[in-house]
């Protein structure tokens, strides 16, 4: 069994192979999916009027701050379009794909964060309200495993339910990292858009995840959540996160062989 988290950068541009690859995993172990589309999520606002808002926690972490507005846009685009394109995708494929929110079946409830704590523009700590955004307490593992078990492959958005029924924006790789954990996934794979994580211009190839913890406050933005819901995973007892650039050929088969990826293990 592999979860595999799609960012949305490789939704733009998913490569034939790729899907290819996922049809012959699904077909083999079994798949569940769940995707980005935060560039998306952000030509949508734009279009609409709403000008999109990010902020940075202290420690580093770059995310959207949704109001209740934004949650709105942001489950129309994510459940609507995006999830939608995906399945479209996987059917014209062979793969006898299902989309999902995190709403439907209450796949994902989330605890809503009453406040943020931020760096502001000066560099300082900052408490704002904490809006539409909720981190995931509780995944319906048996409903993903009832699914996969007959035959269909789940494609998740990352949307989720408060115990209060709001919609809340949640982060796609933890959100992967939290399914994988559920549903006892052997291995969890993020596709990105680069070939794992670089420093110093250079692949790292192989990371305990020990090491992953210790290096985390060290790289980018984007490149540290993943790193944080590989931790996660493995602390929920996948064995292996891997991270792979999604928009190489076959990028699926050639991360489960350890090649043109970071491996990430215990």
């Amino acid at each position: 069994m592999i979860t595999i988290k799609i960012g949305g950068s490789v939704v733009e541009n998913l490569h034939p192979s790729t899907i290819q690859d996922i049809k012959k995993v699904a077909e083999s172990e079994g798949v569940i999916l769940v995707h980005g589309g935060g560039k998306e999520v952000t030509k949508t606002c734009e279009m609409l009027g709403k000008e999109p808002k990010f902020v940075v926690s202290p420690s580093g972490i770059k995310s959207r701050y949704t109001d209740k507005e934004t949650a709105e846009i942001f489950t129309m685009v994510m459940s609507g379009k995006i999830n939608k394109t995906i399945v479209q995708m996987l059917q014209k494929n062979g793969v006898n794909a299902i989309g999902l929110s995190g709403v439907d079946g209450k796949v994902f409830m989330a605890e809503r964060k009453d406040k943020l704590v931020i760096i502001n523009e000066k560099g300082r700590k900052q408490m704002i309200d904490g809006g539409y955004t909720g981190k995931v307490t509780e995944v319906n593992g048996a409903l993903l495993k009832m699914l996969l078990d007959n035959g269909y492959t789940p494609v998740v958005s990352p949307i989720a339910l408060s115990k209060e029924f709001d919609l809340l924006n949640i982060d796609g790789d933890r959100a992967a990292a939290n399914v994988a954990g559920a549903i006892k996934s052997d291995k969890i794979l993020f596709l990105t858009n680069v070939d794992g994580l670089l420093m110093n211009d250079r692949l790292v190839q192989k990371l305990t995840n020990a090491e992953a913890k210790e290096i985390r406050p060290k790289v980018g933005f984007g490149m540290e959540k993943k790193i944080l819901a590989a931790t996660e995973a493995l602390d929920m007892g996948v064995m292996e996160a891997l991270i792979a650039n999604g928009q190489r050929e076959n990028p699926i088969s050639s991360a489960i062989s350890h090649q043109n990826c970071t491996v990430i293990s215990k």
